[in-house]
Order: structure tokens, then sequence, then C-alpha cells
């Protein structure tokens, strides 16, 4: 899958629970998005973690998608080069890593270029489609094209939000247990959005009467106080 040597001991223990992060379900949602996003012009990858990193690697597909989310003229990758040379495939990547970044992706939310490229994180490159995905469908502006369902209805394993790589900054999360049918037990639907703005606005004479009030943050004279407390220990005694 990437040009690297084999890991032994911790650093294959770390890198088989990695690997294990990567979700096959969230990729077959995530193909159908690019592919609905994209349209024609880029085709199904092979099934599959493999399938999914070739598909992905050179960065032209990334950039096709990052390109379908603005409006015509607005298009942040302004050429897209196929090449086989591995550090314009690189390049390519990076590009779109820096799109997503100025469309509203968080830079937590962004994986690195070795992490397609050398296929060490594929599941950090899931998470930054999710992140997105959900925030093109937040956004709302009419470039999101395919089911907002599969950004803020999914189904997914029963693990923390923390395992699976969802950024509490920008997401609000919520969870409820449902019986899957011909399952044996219960998974945890979990409900990914985006966090709205919620702006407030204040009028000048409540600006003004916030400028006498003392923040908490400078200390506070309405609590528990050393007034009528003596000093710890026995006191001098000063006889003569």
């Amino acid at each position: 899958m990437a040009n690297k040597g084999p890991a032994y001991g911790l650093s294959r223990e770390v890198q088989s629970r990695i690997d294990k992060k990567y979700d096959p379900d969230l990729e077959e949602r995530l193909v159908e998005w690019i592919m609905a996003q994209c349209g024609a012009g880029v085709s199904r990858p092979e099934p599959g973690k493999t399938g999914f990193q070739l598909w992905l690697k050179d960065g032209c597909v990334l950039s096709e998608l990052i390109n379908s989310l603005y409006a015509p003229g607005q298009k942040p990758i302004k050429k897209i080069q196929h090449s086989e040379m591995a550090f314009k495939q690189m390049e390519q990547v990076s590009q779109f890593l820096q799109a997503s970044e100025r469309y509203g992706v968080v830079k937590t939310d962004i994986f690195q270029t070795v992490d397609l490229w050398e296929g060490k994180d594929l599941a950090a490159v899931q998470r930054t489609l999710m992140a997105l995905g959900s925030l093109a469908v937040t956004k709302n502006d009419g470039n999101y094209r395919g089911d907002p369902n599969w950004f803020h209805n999914a189904v997914t394993p029963s693990d923390p939000p923390s395992a699976r790589g969802y950024s509490k900054p920008v997401r609000r999360v919520a969870r409820t247990r449902v019986r899957v049918a011909g399952g044996s037990g219960l998974v945890h639907r979990r409900i990914v959005r985006k966090a709205q703005e919620n702006r407030r606005d204040f009028s000048d004479d409540q600006l003004k009467e916030g400028q006498s009030v003392i923040g908490l943050q400078m200390g506070t004279n309405k609590g528990a106080s050393q007034a009528g407390m003596t000093g710890y220990g026995r006191p001098r005694q000063i006889i003569n």
C-alpha cells in the first residue's frame, strides 16, 4: 500500500491501532458522496482500504471535490495536474488541504499529506472528508450534491467520539441507542451537526453598562473573605 518498511514491536502495535480506526462503511458513504459531488468525471474506486487510498493518492479526485463546492469562477485550485511523479501528487494533495482549511475545515480535522500518500492513517483522511462534507451541508449555499443524511444522520459503531476523531469544538454530537434489524445488540446512532453561529447584538447603552461591571476574573468581593480572622499559630506573647 505504501513505500515504507514493515513496523515491529511498539511501532507495529501503534500502527495496528491506527489501522483499526478505518471504517469500511464510512468508506462506502464517502465514495458515494464524492461520486455524486464530482459527477461523471470521477470513476469509482476498487472497494477496500487499498483501493480508497489509490483513488485519492494523486490528489486529483480531492481537488475536483473541493472545486465542486465552489461556484463557477471561484474554484480554489485553478490547475489539476495528473502526474505519476511523487512530489507532484503530494503537491496536489497539499493544495486540497490548504483549500479545505480556507473553506472552513478546522486544522485539527485536516490530515497530513503522508497520512494519505504513504497510507499511514487513512482514518484521518476519512475524518477530513467527513468534516468537509458536514461543513458543505451546513453552509447550504447550493453547491452541495448528495444526501445530507450522509453526514448529519450516520449510524456508526458504538465507540467514543474521541476514538473516531470527531472534534468537540466544531460539532455537537447527540447519541441515541437503536436496535439494528437482524442484529443481536444495540449501536449508537451518532448525529453529527456543525455548530451554528449564535451572534449577539448589544445596544450602545448595554455596552456602556457592561464597562462598569467588574468581571469575576478580576476577583470578587461577594464571597467569603478573611475579615475578622486571626493569623495561624500561637500569637507572640509580649509580657515585659
